[in-house]
């Protein structure tokens, strides 16, 4: 089995394949893994259905223990494709809080973080494409 990653690789029905693929996976594609549906509202003004999240993005958990639970996003772990949110900890047993990690296809988008100019350039991309049609 190898061990470097491979571009090549399309798709399959394995799962010890796909397990492989996200796991060696770089970095940068690994980012486009962090990506979470849109709220209704969104996808109607942005006309896409998903993008990766950043911090500073308001989020809704839509599946666990803490479903319906809305938060700000703290930080992000690309290599465990984990997101942090500000409400969400847990106790453990010696009384201290820590962040619960929460994979971003259980959240749901529902305010974007927008202080970023390439963020715009995305958004916008998908609208001047749109118009082409």
């Amino acid at each position: 089995m190898k061990k470097t990653f491979s571009t090549a690789w399309k798709s399959s029905k394995a799962p010890r394949k796909q397990r492989k693929y996200i796991a060696k996976a770089p970095l940068h594609i690994k980012r486009k893994f962090l990506s979470a549906h849109l709220s209704k509202e969104l996808i109607k003004k942005y006309h896409r259905k998903s993008l990766p999240v950043r911090s500073g993005d308001v989020v809704k958990v839509a599946r666990g223990q803490f479903k319906k639970t809305k938060g700000k996003i703290t930080s992000l772990n690309l290599k465990k494709t984990k997101v942090y949110i500000e409400n969400i900890h847990i106790t453990k047993k010696d009384g201290t809080k820590a962040f619960y990690p929460i994979h971003p296809s259980n959240l749901i988008i529902q305010d974007l973080n927008l202080d970023d100019k390439e963020r715009k350039k995305i958004l916008d991309r998908k609208k001047v494409e749109e118009k082409k049609k």
